[in-house]
């Protein structure tokens, strides 16, 4: 079975990741990796941390002549910023007194990371709670994509939502192709914008932004995923990867919190048969039933809250002395939405690869392929 370990901390040497299950002979486009690493620093009212780093993903095993071998596959991300840190972070020994966070900030782990772990200073719990983390992930679902694609699975996704500047059409999966070129990953160039204008404003006010984004999976058969133990539901698994990403308030399928609104005979999409094979001409479930797939677009919604840490700070306390305080500020972003589409993407196509590989096995790519053809559509 696929499986991800990720280790580091933000301002750390490196970010480490270890992908376990790979089958042998996948060909690894590393700068593809590289480029979605880029992409998951961009987008408008990102902050500057996005300047100092420039991330690439560096294979260090289970890689030959840009093949898997079938062992674990081992990479890090570096992080260029250690060398500022380095006399406050350092294993072997540092100043833990400078750069100590006391002024817990609302919104984060501080708080009940410093009770739970034992801790005096925040900066132990921030550092590996960080959205920096991310990084690894994004590399690691990267693989998983070209796992994917090698079985002709395309994953793709857009910014709906820019607090409250709502793009309301839908798009089709071509329609999707080219808006990573743009400034918030927005198709419409009014809505994007109105969002522009509305970070802007946000980011003169010292305040933040959140948002919604669409994630799409087109070319998946059905059948993946499992009715019979609750562990085994697509939908479950999908939603807990997406809602275990750092700010993530709120995940759906398909129509999600709608089929609430509707009656069952505007919600459950009719099932046909034509030419040969069965068919829906909606897909308001989303392309999940009874938390399996059932051949149609699976679509994925989630909501991003915004970015905790505001400029202009909000009201906390003193971890040590109790007395009221201003939140500290970090070096943060106005928006990450961009960012934050990109990563529900790849931790889509990590769980993706693992429901695959659980349901095929095989060795190597050629017996994945072979079996993922025999699959009925």
């Amino acid at each position: 079975m696929i499986r991800l370990t990720s280790a580091g901390e933000s301002h750390g040497k490196a970010l480490i990741g270890i992908l376990e299950g790979l089958p042998a002979n996948l060909e690894i486009d590393i700068e593809e990796v590289n480029e979605y690493l880029a992409l998951r620093q961009s987008g408008y009212g990102r902050g500057g941390r996005q300047k100092i780093e420039t991330d690439r993903m560096e294979i260090l095993a289970g890689v030959r002549n840009r093949l898997t071998l079938g062992s674990p596959l081992a990479f890090w991300v570096q992080n260029a910023d250690y060398k500022n840190w380095q006399a406050y972070m350092a294993p072997e020994g540092c100043d833990v007194s400078k750069k100590c966070l006391t002024r817990v900030r609302p919104g984060h782990a501080d708080l009940t990371g410093v009770k739970k772990f034992d801790q005096t200073d925040a900066r132990n719990i921030l550092e590996r709670a960080s959205a920096r983390e991310t990084a690894v992930r994004e590399a690691a679902g990267s693989i998983c994509r070209q796992f994917l694609k090698a079985l002709g699975v395309e994953i793709g996704g857009y910014v709906r939502t820019v607090c409250g500047v709502t793009d309301e059409k839908e798009y089709a999966f071509e329609q999707l192709r080219e808006v990573k070129k743009r400034p918030l990953f927005m198709p419409d160039d009014n809505k994007q914008a109105e969002a522009m204008a509305r970070i802007d404003e946000l980011k003169a006010a010292g305040d933040t932004a959140g948002g919604i984004v669409e994630i799409r999976v087109r070319g998946l058969k059905s059948g993946f995923g499992s009715c019979m133990t609750y562990a085994e539901k697509l939908d479950g698994r999908l939603i807990g990867a997406m809602m275990s990403v750092q700010a993530i308030k709120g995940a759906e399928v398909g129509m999600g919190f709608g089929v609430g609104l509707r009656p069952g005979s505007r919600v459950h999409d009719a099932i046909y048969f034509e030419d040969g094979k069965y068919v829906r001409k909606t897909n308001n479930a989303g392309g999940i039933e009874g938390g399996m797939s059932n051949g149609e677009e699976i679509v994925l919604r989630a909501a991003m809250k915004p970015i905790p840490t505001l400029m202009q700070g909000l009201d906390t306390v003193d971890y040590l002395t109790h007395e009221k305080a201003i939140a500290a500020a970090e070096r943060s972003d106005v928006a990450a939405i961009c960012a934050c589409e990109i990563i529900l993407e790849s931790v889509v196509a990590t769980v993706l690869a693992q429901v695959v590989s659980e349901r095929l096995g095989g060795d190597n790519m050629r017996e994945v392929v072979k079996r993922y053809e025999e699959l009925p559509q």
